[in-house]
This record gives structure tokens, sequence and C-alpha cells, in this order.
């Protein structure tokens, strides 16, 4: 009889994490395919450490949240929904109000629908930050970073 070999599953200890730092210009790329992009950074799952029950995300820095690059005609037809939870409290506004009002809820928005409803979740949504300007206060955190590099390229 041969013995057959047990390979055991990795899980991520808390002590082996070094959530890293990622900047995106919601300028250059659309809503869409960033949001995508951001919620697999804040998952984790751009690592080979990625553990399901474990935060293993990075933090992201998104700025010019109010340049945010959109296709066809969404600026003017998507509609948000919000509802005060009373009858008769349906409120809708579209994309182009809510980017006048509050530019970053459109980006945590976005990022949001691709996160799991979960309470890691909301603790990944946590570890992003929105900025409508090009300023940003983390500037110091993103110091492997240089612009105009892929951001996988940093986490080697």
């Amino acid at each position: 009889m041969v013995a057959i070999k047990r390979t055991r599953t990795y899980v991520a200890k808390p002590t082996e994490l070094d959530p890293r730092w990622h900047l995106f210009d919601a300028s250059v790329m659309p809503l869409g395919r960033m949001a995508g992009q951001i919620a697999t950074i804040l998952q984790g799952k751009h690592r080979p450490t990625y553990t399901a029950t474990i935060n293993t995300g990075d933090f992201v820095v998104v700025v010019n949240s109010s340049k945010v690059k959109t296709t066809g005609k969404k600026r003017e037809q998507k509609e948000y929904h919000f509802h005060s939870g009373y009858q008769g409290g349906l409120r809708t506004i579209k994309m182009d109000k809510l980017l006048d009002r509050t530019p970053n809820k459109v980006i945590e928005m976005a990022v949001w629908g691709m996160l799991p409803k979960t309470t890691m979740g909301r603790h990944m949504l946590k570890r992003m930050k929105v900025y409508s300007g090009s300023d940003h206060p983390h500037q110091a955190q993103l110091v492997g970073y240089a612009p105009g590099e892929d951001t996988a390229e940093n986490n080697s």
C-alpha cells in the first residue's frame, strides 16, 4: 500500500501580514474597471497568501474622484437609489448630480458593490481612502510607489 502525502492548506497569520499602499487615479481608468481592481486589492486576492477568513488586503488611495472617468452616457443616465425605510422614502439621484455633491460616494458605492456584504467587507472598505483632488495626506505610506508603474510590481 502506497502512502499518500497530504499537503496542508496555507492559512495566513495576522503577524505575517504586511499591508502595502496602492494609488489609483480615477481620471485615468473607467469607473467599473478601477472598482474591480480596487476590490481585488482590498480583499487580498492579488497576493499568494490570500486567506478567505482573514483580511489579507492592502490599503488603497484614490485621487481625482471628482474627475472620475465613465463610458457611454452613464453620467446623464445612471441613477442611484436611496431609501429612508419609511413609506414613500425612495430617493433617486443621477450620477452627475451625485458627482457634484459628493464625488467620493460614487467610487465608494462602486467598490462596495464588489466586496462581500459581511463584517469583513466593511473592514475592507475602511482601508480605502478617496479624495476628490490630487492631494492626499498618505504620501509617506506610498514611499515605494512610483506613478505609472503597475501596482502588482510593487508587491515583490
